[in-house]
């Protein structure tokens, strides 16, 4: 009688842990396909004025020129991505 009793309280156990993961591949994820830009944009920005304010910098002051020309490159590359840009974010109705 306990030997069937233990099988009965396994099969039942291995019946209701089941049920879950059958239930769990009906669910569907959307990915979205966002382009390297546009999960970067703001920091290539801010790299990219930086480069150009180390360029600068370099060309009319040396390793030192080059230096300030970094901070002032990245500071206004900053102050134009996260203060000026207008950000029109509109969601797609699907």
């Amino acid at each position: 009688m306990k030997r069937v009793l233990s099988i009965l309280l396994v099969m039942l156990i291995l019946a209701f842990s089941a049920a879950p993961m059958t239930s769990a591949q009906t669910r569907r994820h959307r990915r979205h396909s966002r382009t390297f830009w546009q999960k970067h944009r703001d920091k290539l920005t801010v790299a990219g004025a930086a480069t150009a304010g180390a360029g600068i910098g370099a060309l009319s002051g040396g390793k030192k020129g080059a230096a300030i020309g970094t901070a002032v490159g990245a500071g206004s590359g900053a102050l134009y991505t996260y203060k000026l840009r207008k950000r029109h974010r509109h969601r797609r109705r699907v």
